[in-house]
């Protein structure tokens, strides 16, 4: 089922910012979906169309299984949402301010209390549950925003940027939480550009990119996708040996490397395994006498993966941009546009 499911969702701003550019998006119920994407890329505003807080200029989105649109209140209790850089009373309590959910909610207050209990525990904050918000720390503000999030007990969860600001235990003890969160009668959408906390929590992940999804699928092909056989060593000795020899760790053409200093960053594009290259690898480290002091073939390989990603888009975006100059030129000379694109110029529906 999916959770989520939006068709070619657009959203402009005063008929002059492309906020979204024919957006497809699609959540399985049951999986933790990480949204990724540089500042500005359209993550915010995905999700306030997806929970009925803003109109999409053209396009559709189904939230749960209906048309999410501004009346729906009835999906958005649904849902939880956690916004980036939540504001909180500061002169309430975290269980004053469960309290107040509860009560803008609509649940009993009796259930409240039962949910608010068990949320303070589940995010760490009982021992604070009587001090007053305006002394919390960012996290701990991160964290009663989770609670507050989850008193409707919600089957899907948003979190717009839940670890932005936070130091790296409070990064690891969010990421914890939301691991804990997870299961198959919820699911869980983060929006994040932190790419280890991707890669740590998700179990799916899409890239977008000024408005436009340009990758969606298993986080597990996203590490297939960036473990394309790129080989870092860091060594000492005759370097220089070394160096002369990386060609021949692979047929001419098949093999090209970086150097940064005493790392050497081996990518090869031939079609054996990863294994095997690691064995030439080191049997050239054994050949050549230098002494190894560092190899990894997944470092960053997440952030390669999407830098990769961004950098095809770009290229593609070119791409589109000159086929569609060409047909302009073909038009202003007398016509032919027609004849131009059925001869195979490359066409896009979101220019």
């Amino acid at each position: 089922m999916h959770v989520v499911q939006t068709t070619d969702l657009t959203k402009i701003y005063h008929n002059r910012y492309i906020a979204l550019n024919a957006l497809n998006l699609r959540v399985e119920k049951g999986t933790v979906f990480g949204l990724v994407g540089p500042n500005g890329a359209g993550k915010s505003t995905t999700f306030r169309i997806m929970l009925g807080l803003q109109r999409p200029t053209a396009g559709q989105v189904q939230v749960l299984g209906e048309p999410m649109t501004p009346d729906r209140a009835d999906i958005r209790r649904r849902i939880g949402y956690l916004p980036t850089n939540p504001s909180f009373p500061k002169h309430m309590t975290p269980i004053q301010f469960l309290e107040f959910v509860g009560e803008v909610i609509g649940i009993t207050e009796d259930r409240s209390k039962v949910q608010l209990s068990r949320l303070l525990q589940a995010v760490d904050l009982t021992n604070a549950a009587s001090q007053k918000i305006e002394g919390f720390s960012t996290g701990m503000l991160t964290r009663l925003g989770i609670a507050a999030a989850l008193m409707n007990d919600p089957e899907l969860l948003i979190l717009d940027e839940p670890t932005s600001g936070l130091d790296p235990a409070g990064r690891k003890q969010t990421i914890e939480l939301i691991r804990e969160l997870s299961g198959r009668d919820r699911t869980i959408i983060i929006a994040t550009h932190i790419l280890s906390d991707v890669e740590r929590v998700c179990s799916d992940v899409g890239i977008i990119s000024q408005g436009r999804m340009i990758y969606s699928g298993p986080m597990a092909d996203m590490r297939r996708l960036a473990r394309q056989g790129t080989i870092s060593v860091e060594i000492e000795g005759n370097t220089s040996a070394f160096e002369q020899q990386i060609h021949t760790l692979d047929e001419i053409g098949s093999v090209r490397y970086e150097r940064l200093g005493a790392e050497f960053r081996i990518t090869f594009l031939g079609t054996e395994s990863l294994p095997d290259y690691v064995s030439r690898v080191l049997a050239l480290v054994d050949r050549t006498g230098v002494e190894l002091l560092h190899i990894n073939t997944g470092a960053d390989e997440i952030e390669e993966a999407f830098l990769r990603r961004l950098e095809e888009d770009r290229t593609r975006g070119f791409l589109r941009a000159a086929a569609w100059a060409a047909t302009q030129d073909i038009a202003a000379n007398g016509g032919g546009a027609r004849e131009g694109i059925d001869a195979g110029v490359p066409g896009n529906p979101a220019l």
